[in-house]
């Protein structure tokens, strides 16, 4: 399971970081998408949810939703200052 995880990381978040880096506009979405995210999460840790991994056996335990939910909160806040207020200086 574990060299499935990191080629997904590596496909899937390379490009992703290359494009938030480089646009805006993504930043910002991006900013939205961690906002549904992370109160998703927070409410399957407050309901005590457990979330079951599409084919496996495996369980998402609500404590790592409460984790997972800590860290999309963080990136909202940084998608969500460098989408609307952070300004790159033009170069000269």
């Amino acid at each position: 399971m574990l060299p499935y995880l990191v080629a997904a990381i590596v496909v899937v978040g390379l490009p992703t970081l290359y494009v938030a880096v480089r646009y805006r506009e993504y930043r910002k979405f991006l900013a939205g998408a961690f906002f549904v995210s992370s109160g998703m999460q927070f409410y399957f840790y407050l309901m005590k949810i457990p979330i079951p991994l599409m084919w496996t056996s495996a369980v998402q335990s609500p404590e790592l939703s409460a984790v997972r939910g800590t860290i999309h909160f963080v990136l909202i806040v940084v998608c969500f200052y460098f989408g609307w207020f952070f300004r790159s200086r033009p170069s000269a």
